[in-house]
């Protein structure tokens, strides 16, 4: 696992320079002209061959093991792997509270093997853009795959969710009645429902009750499937429907959509987060009585900026 630091230069990402891969990362999260040069200089080809995969689910299902035992499977294929953690703030400090030291600890022999946790630092805009940069850094670097893993299954998670090419949605038995609150949302982004920890007592109910929820969105087929990643039980079987899923996504041109839709959002972020600091310095300098109606001073701030606009709602 390679540790991403501030050193060397990002010039020998094609060369497969930890270090350089590791300050390309550094350099794209920060963003501004050294960024746009890194990302304008990667390998179009290793990113469109790059699998990005995706991995949500709430606290407590087993996402961070069921990823370690990807990490390994994919390894075994003698594939190199990245790994973007998106983690929560600290309070205190802005940091990830969960680091790549803790969760990836058995793979820190393995040059093959790049982490970067991101923390969210309630930065949803510009952790959106930088995971999308971060991902085509690896990819660029010859990582194939690339999972983003998320540490729940809030909005935010499932923006970010949305840079991967596609979704496994990790669930556990006995998560009661949170799994019934976010089902609907979540299914409308996952290609394969996992139910991890499966010898516990409930996973056939879960099962079946995902079943029930899928029959319902038929135009969309969805797997279910069956893990114990503590033992790796079952992640040759993950792999394999991650396979065929990826295959099929290309063949039928679904990954193309996904991956313009992608961009697409990402453009969106990256100019939301550009803007940002002109926005908030223009709003600090609003009276009172102009902001007590936020919708309308938006309006104005906009209209400000663009005066010829009359499609604002």
């Amino acid at each position: 696992m390679i540790m991403v630091e501030h050193t060397q230069t990002p010039n020998d990402i094609r060369g497969n320079s930890p270090r350089a891969i590791g300050r390309a990362i550094s350099m794209v999260e920060k963003g501004g002209p050294d960024a746009e040069a890194i990302l304008t200089g990667l390998d179009p080809d290793r990113i469109a061959q790059a699998l990005i995969i995706g991995i949500t689910g709430p606290p407590g299902a087993g996402k961070s093991t069921l990823v370690n035992q990807l990490i390994a499977a994919f390894r075994k294929q003698h594939q190199k792997v990245g790994v973007i953690a998106v983690d929560p703030s600290s309070p205190i400090t802005g940091g990830a509270l969960l680091g790549d030291r803790i969760r990836m600890m058995q793979h820190a022999t393995d040059d093959n093997v790049i982490v970067r946790s991101m923390a969210t630092r309630g930065r949803l805009g510009g952790l959106c853009a930088a995971a999308g940069g971060v991902v085509r850094v690896m990819a660029g670097a010859g990582c194939n795959p690339v999972i983003i893993e998320t540490v729940g299954v809030g909005q935010s998670e499932m923006d970010i969710i949305r840079l991967a090419d596609l979704t496994a949605l990790v669930l556990a038995p006995g998560q009661g009645d949170d799994i019934q609150a976010m089902k609907a949302g979540l299914l409308e982004v996952a290609d394969l429902l996992v139910i991890n920890k499966s010898d516990r007592p409930g996973a056939d109910a879960l099962a079946l009750s995902l079943e029930t929820e899928i029959r319902r969105r038929p135009e969309s087929p969805v797997e279910i499937l069956h893990t114990e990643a503590v033992t790796g039980k079952g992640i040759m079987e993950l792999v394999s429907a991650i396979s065929r899923i990826d295959l099929r996504n290309r063949k039928n041109g679904e990954l193309t959509r996904r991956r313009r839709d992608n961009l697409v959002r990402e453009v969106m972020d990256w100019s939301l987060e550009m803007l940002r600091p002109q926005l908030a310095a223009d709003i600090s300098k609003m009276p009172p009585e102009i902001l007590a109606n936020p919708a309308t001073a938006a309006r104005n701030l906009l209209l400000r900026w663009h005066p010829n606009r009359e499609d604002l709602p």
